[in-house]
């Protein structure tokens, strides 16, 4: 027993919601692979502010992730995921097996231009975004939710997810919510249980670096020496910098000063086995 309403079918969830619908409900989704942390619980007290009901999605969704990336030992904690979904006040979880999602002759894929094509995390893994905006497309499909909540923390996604959906005219309204951190202020992430406690001591370096550029670039220093800086200071300190790099904020092009703007710093690193992505604004 989870104390939730478990939906592992597409007709079971879209029963549930035509009913919401004809009560004059509106729907939010919170799309996860579950291992939720107190991010992920913020993303459905955001849905419940704009919506009557709130599903959320618990999919380890095997396409969007690279041969040798971590889908195996991805943490799955269902139990554990529904009993914090109930604390939290979330309606119903929608969780589908592989079968359900890409049964037997599954040939369709959302091809990406646009924010997924700008050399940051497409860069190292060039599948990945693929599988997002293909899963993320039939979940709100299969949902027909009147709007989705997403994190801010991978926030390259969240500008994929965005496009995707309006270049599509899929019908739901992307809610962004600002990353959740904790006290330290390490963005949260269902990976963070992999680090060390070496390493998860070391972890809140990126985000002071990260604000220390940003203070750097809103004071006009020379931006690429300013940003220079701040990936030697990363490596310095131990980390394998994958990109640190200050981008226009809404279509994620390169930017050569503060008149550019919006600006957004959006870095990934890696410390020991585990990689950390995290952003801010300038």
């Amino acid at each position: 027993m989870t104390g939730i309403t478990v939906f592992e079918t597409v007709a079971a969830m879209r029963e549930a919601v035509a009913g919401w619908h004809a009560a004059g409900e509106k729907v939010a989704l919170v799309p996860t692979m579950g291992a939720l942390h107190e991010g992920h619980i913020a993303l459905v007290s955001e849905g419940q502010r704009h919506a009557k009901r709130v599903i959320v999605t618990i999919f380890v969704n095997p396409t969007q992730f690279a041969p040798h990336e971590d889908f195996k030992k991805y943490p799955r904690t269902f139990d554990d995921d529904c009993a914090k979904l109930v604390a939290a006040g979330a309606d119903a979880v929608f969780f589908p097996s592989v079968e359900e999602m890409y049964p037997a002759g599954f040939a369709t894929r959302v091809l990406l231009l646009g924010p997924a094509a700008v050399g940051l995390e497409d860069r190292f893994r060039p599948t990945h975004f693929e599988g997002v905006a293909t899963v993320c497309c039939k979940l709100f499909t299969q949902s027909r939710a009147d709007c989705a909540i997403f994190g801010e923390k991978d926030y390259q996604q969240l500008k994929v997810v965005t496009r995707m959906a309006a270049d599509l005219d899929l019908g739901i309204r992307i809610i962004p919510l600002a990353t959740i951190r904790e006290a330290d202020g390490l963005a949260m992430s269902s990976r963070n249980r992999y680090l060390s406690n070496e390493h998860r001591a070391l972890a809140p370096l990126l985000q002071r670096v990260m604000q220390d550029l940003a203070a750097r670039i809103r004071n006009r220093d020379d931006l690429f020496k300013a940003v220079a800086d701040a990936q030697n200071e990363i490596i310095t300190a131990g980390f394998e910098l994958d990109y640190l790099e200050a981008r226009h904020a809404e279509t994620l092009a390169p930017v050569a000063s503060l008149a550019d703007g919006p600006i957004r710093l959006i870095l990934a690193a890696r410390i020991g086995g585990t990689r950390l992505l995290d952003n801010i604004a300038v």
